[in-house]
Formats: structure tokens, C-alpha cells, sequence
């Protein structure tokens, strides 16, 4: 099974946190769905003997793109690849584009997943953002979304300086009375080069507070797990039978093709990511080049891929696993290194229900406690 992922590399305006790759201008949308569509049918054979389970339109903010236009690209991939029975076809969307017709207009179409873009329901910390939407739309667009799609998740950011933990609170609060059963929440992070880098250089936007972050965080688990969610990786909290399979598969190892600028993709023991630039990738395109860089990763990429993505997820790191497919070195290594984080209660082994029978029952997890920490115990098991 294998997913595919689409970039529509366009937004309205520029979110000051942002560093993905996007546009302002449309001037070359017709061009670029184009271009998706043809490079939809140029890597086929990358995924040659996989079943499509999950499509996901990424961004930039691909509910700029009208129904018709996400149809063309949903039956390109049907026309190319062989798609499982009702897959999970996501797309993510902000709230001043989900109009009472638009919403309509998607029920009829093949997509049945729905990421909408709140980040927070009150206008200054919108404006704080520099999002399109106000406060107002958020919660009319969810009024009407909730209606007609079952399977939506919003995103939330956490940590935006001078938000009361009551604020933050109310956040929540406002998310589970629209009975959302998904929700990915983020730390705002000050990515080098963006509008908020500047900002804060020059003293103009107040710094960030790693402290209230956390403190945001783990109220957004405690709240999260009073009200049926299940936190199954470190930003994401699902209700049972919601979880995003789409991301999923990125975090369990699964192949998937990233289409359009930027996209990266992964198959196996190897990885590509397409030049980050509209024109180039069109003018590629058009005479059937692939615009991408391809890296293949060796067996130490692939074992500290792997416990990136475990030690984020509740799925975890299994020894038995680090075994068969890496070698006794690297059982070794793994034990040696999580040792300490063990003994600081950091680490723990469990054997939960969500371990799908993958191998041995029990898993090396994080701890509550390590949660937060996560990236900088991950990089000490690594195998370097």
C-alpha cells in the first residue's frame, strides 16, 4: 500500500511562521495542474506492484483550487494507478475558502477527508500569524463542515506569545464543542528566514516562551485524552477509527510519491524531493523531465528514520524489528543508548493496543515526560 501527495503550491498571503515553499501570484496555476497531472503519469513506475490507499492535497492552500480542477488530478492518479475501494482523500483547506457552496460542491466530489486550517479562534493572534481568516469565519465554516463531513481534522498553534494558558484553553474548548475528532497541534517556531525571524531580529514581534509552550502542550494532552483523543504521534490526536492514514503511512515507513514543486517522496531505501521553484518545475515537466534530486539512504539513514518516526509515535521502536532488518550492532547500539533516558523516566517499554502485531508486542515508547523532548533523545539513539 502506498499514498500520494500533492503540493499546490499557492496561498492567498504569507503566514509569517511559514518556510514551505508557496506563491502569491495564480498566474500560473493552469499551468502548474498541468504539470501535476503529467507528472502524475511520468512516475508510475515508481510505484510499480503498490495499491493507492491515501491521496492528500497539501500546501499552500489547495482549497484555492476549484472542484473541477481537484477532479482532474484525483482521476489522473486513478488513471495511472491501481486505488483501493474508498481511499482516504484529504484536502486541506482554509476557512474563508469553505463557503456554504464550496463544502457542497466537495460532498460530491471523491474527497471525504477535510484539514482545515484554524490555527486559533481569536482575531489577534490571526492577525499575530498573519492569516487570511478572522475568528468569525473560523467557527461559521466549521458550523457548516461539521454538517456534511464526518472525518475532519483542524490544526492549532500552541506557544504564540502572550496566550494565556485560559486562552488556550478556550482553543480547545471551542474545538471539541464542534465535536472535531482530530485535531494536529504545533509549538510556533521561528523557521530561519521567515517574516517571524525577521520580526523578532529586529525586536518587533516578542519572543517565543518555550516555557508557556510546554505548559500549552501539556494541557493539550490532558484536555485531548479527557475527551476520547489518543495522542499516536507527538502533534497528533486522534479519536479512535480517526487517525490520518495518510500521515500514518509516512510515520510506519510506508511508500509514497510527492507530486509538484518541492514534494518529496519515498520509496524503500530511497528518497527524492522536487526543485522548490513553480517555473522550473513546469518547464521540467513539459518535456517529460523529472525536476528532483534522488538520495539513496543507507542502512544507518534507514535505522535512524526509523527511530525518529517510532519515538514520535505511539507505535514506538521494537527491538525485535532494530533486529531482523538492521543487525545485532544496532540492537545493541539502541539498547546501550536508551538506557539513561529509561532511568529518567524519558523511555519506557510498553505493549499497547495500538501495536497492530508488528513484530514483538512490546515497544521502547516515550514518556509523557519525554514528549516534549523528543527530537533531542531520538538524535542520541541514532546510529552516526
Amino acid at each position: 500500500m502506498a499514498g500520494i501527495y500533492i503540493h499546490i503550491p499557492f496561498c492567498k498571503q504569507a503566514c509569517y511562521y511559514c518556510d514551505f515553499h508557496f506563491s502569491t501570484s495564480l498566474k500560473k496555476k493552469d499551468e502548474l495542474i498541468k504539470a501535476l497531472i503529467n507528472e502524475v503519469t511520468l512516475r508510475k513506475v515508481e510505484l510499480q506492484g503498490q495499491t493507492i490507499e491515501t491521496i492528500y492535497f497539501g500546501g499552500g492552500t489547495p482549497s484555492l483550487l476549484s472542484k473541477d480542477e481537484i477532479l482532474l488530478i484525483i482521476e489522473s492518479i486513478y488513471n495511472t494507478f491501481e486505488v483501493i475501494d474508498n481511499p482516504e482523500i484529504t484536502l486541506e483547506a482554509n476557512p474563508d475558502d469553505l463557503t456554504s457552496k464550496r463544502l457542497k460542491d466537495l460532498t460530491i466530489s471523491p474527497v471525504n477527508r477535510l484539514s482545515i486550517g484554524i490555527q486559533s479562534f481569536y482575531d489577534d493572534d490571526l492577525r499575530m500569524m498573519n492569516r487570511v481568516h478572522n475568528g468569525v469565519e473560523a467557527k461559521n465554516c466549521l458550523s457548516e463542515a461539521t454538517q456534511l463531513f464526518d472525518n475532519i481534522t483542524i490544526d492549532l498553534i500552541y506557544g504564540i506569545p502572550n496566550m494565556s494558558l485560559e486562552k488556550w484553553n478556550q482553543n480547545l474548548e471551542i474545538t471539541f464543542d464542534y465535536g472535531i475528532n482530530h485535531i494536529s497541534s504545533y509549538a510556533l517556531t521561528v523557521e530561519p528566514k521567515t517574516a517571524l525571524d525577521n520580526f523578532i531580529k529586529k525586536g518587533t514581534y516578542p519572543p517565543l516562551d518555550e516555557t508557556l509552550a510546554l505548559q500549552h502542550f501539556n494541557h493539550l494532552v490532558e484536555s485531548s485524552e479527557k475527551k476520547g483523543f489518543v495522542q499516536y504521534e507527538i502533534s497528533n490526536f486522534g479519536k479512535p477509527d480517526y487517525f490520518s492514514k495518510h500521515n500514518t503511512s509516512y510515520w510506519k515507513g510506508k511508500w509514497y510519491l510527492g507530486i509538484g514543486p518541492s514534494a518529496h517522496s519515498f520509496t524503500g531505501n530511497q528518497r527524492s524531493w522536487n526543485v522548490s521553484n513553480n517555473s522550473k518545475y513546469i518547464k521540467a515537466i513539459q518535456i517529460n523531465e523529472l525536476p528532483n534530486t534522488v538520495e539513496v539512504l543507507s542502512k544507518e539513514d534507514q535505522f535512524n528514520e526509523y527511530i525518529m518516526t517510532g519515538l514520535r509515535t505511539i507505535w514506538g521502536v521494537s527491538f525485535d524489528k532494530v533486529k531482523t532488518d538492521f543487525g545485532e550492532e544496532y540492537l545493541q547500539h539502541v539498547k546501550r543508548a536508551s538506557e539513561k533516558y529509561i532511568e529518567q523516566s524519558l523511555l519506557c517499554f510498553t505493549s499497547n493496543e495500538f501495536n497492530d502485531n508488528q513484530n514483538s508486542t512490546e515497544k521502547l515508547i516515550t514518556t509523557q515526560k519525554g514528549k516534549f523532548l523528543v527530537d533531542g533523545i531520538a538524535s542520541e539513539l541514532f546510529m552516526i
